[in-house]
């Protein structure tokens, strides 16, 4: 059925582009908001006949779930909106927003039924069980299983979080609604009352993953850290150009999907000329624009000849390895001045080093005058994809 769908709504599905897989998200809105808006009216129906909190409280949580899908199709649809002169970087994060307004829906949805459920718990009612809200229920079941296949199969298509969140609630529907047919079902053949204590637990687990998807759509809009393996494929990359010593400072902004801006700084020979420099970091932008990234690349000189330098970076790296193997420096430089050799460089620590700058800089600072007594270090310390960098200068005694 995915497929058929695929076949008649979208055109060069195959194409990787935005307006390809702007399409499949919307098709996957009207599709939601055509299965929850029959399947909130069953259940209605069901509700009324039956007297069951439960199935009524089931067919809100439809209801809840078309105005999803109608968030998540507008999302999808100002998310195609070009750049303008206030949105420079696109609309893109449009999408993400519309992710987090479905997750918090499931979020107040849960909340309702757990309310619902322990009135009902409190004021237990008769209810009525029939061959129409079993069906019914049993329908609803189906449509939510192929619905949530459906969604998570399109999301994992187009790398939307929104449709995985879609395809996740889906699944909680699955649950919610097979846990109302099974205390239906015991209910009637046992003479147990457990509509409401049913509706509580599902509540319950409802809440739980609410939490979970609210923070997935929160941290593209938070400005999540890229993963380890794009930073190493970016890195692996980059070093593959000839004429690249190394790279730091990688920093990526994600303005919605298939709208990635980055910066990174490359090193190269200082006895490369301006025009061969210009154009090997041309060549890498351009490379890097037509896999979909915006990318800006600054060069940094390295002195390759300077036997000094060299020494001082090695005792460098050697001494902050000790310290955290997984720190590391770069754009060493050495200035002579009337009462100090000046050693200037980068220090790049890791998020959770957990590291004092200030304890720090003198601690390189001590071990590096074993070897060089008059050295006072400068030291600008970059956090992983740090924006903002701070300078500690550690001044001679």
């Amino acid at each position: 059925m995915t497929e058929l769908l695929t076949k008649l709504f979208i055109k060069n599905s195959g194409a990787d582009t935005p307006a390809v897989r702007s399409a499949y998200g919307k098709m996957a809105g009207k599709v939601g908001i055509f299965c929850n808006i029959l399947l909130c009216a069953g259940k209605f129906f069901v509700g009324i006949i039956s007297g069951s909190v439960s199935v009524t409280a089931d067919a809100v949580n439809n209801l809840s779930d078309a105005s999803s899908s109608l968030i998540s199709l507008i999302g999808f649809k100002l998310s195609e909106r070009s750049a303008d002169a206030e949105h420079p970087y696109g609309h893109g994060r449009y999408e993400y927003l519309a992710g987090f307004i479905v997750a918090a829906l499931i979020m107040v949805i849960g909340g309702q039924l757990l309310r619902d459920s322990i009135v009902k718990i409190v004021e237990p009612g008769e209810v009525e069980f029939g061959i129409i809200p079993l069906a019914v229920l049993v329908l609803s079941i189906l449509v939510k299983l192929w619905l949530m296949t459906f969604n998570k199969k399109i999301g994992r298509r187009i790398s939307s979080e929104t449709l995985i969140a879609a395809a996740a609630d889906s699944r909680n529907d699955v649950i919610s609604t097979t846990a109302v047919l099974a205390a239906l079902i015991i209910s009637h053949f046992c003479s147990v009352e457990l509509d409401g204590i049913m509706g509580a637990a599902v509540a319950v687990f409802i809440l739980y993953s609410g939490i979970g998807l609210v923070k997935d759509a929160l941290d593209p809009l938070l400005g999540k850290a890229p993963s380890a393996e794009l930073v190493e494929e970016i890195r692996s990359k980059i070093l593959a150009y000839d004429g690249i010593l190394g790279t730091h400072d990688l920093m990526i902004h994600d303005y919605g999907p298939g709208r990635q801006f980055a910066s990174v700084h490359v090193e190269v020979s200082a006895e490369m000329s301006l025009m061969e420099c210009h154009d090997l970091i041309d060549g890498i932008e351009r490379d890097f624009l037509r896999e979909g990234m915006n990318m800006l690349v600054h060069p940094d000189p390295v002195v390759s000849d300077d036997s000094d330098i060299g020494q001082i970076n090695a005792e460098l790296n050697k001494i902050v390895t000790s310290i955290d193997e997984r720190i590391s420096v770069h754009d060493v430089r050495v200035v002579q001045c009337p009462d100090a050799e000046k050693v200037i460089f980068d220090c790049v620590l890791p998020s959770d080093s957990g590291l004092e700058e200030t304890a720090l800089t003198e601690e390189i600072t001590r071990f590096l005058r074993v070897v060089h007594p008059a050295c006072q270090c400068v030291i600008t310390f970059d956090s992983g994809y740090a924006s903002i960098p701070k300078s500690i200068d550690n001044e001679a005694d």
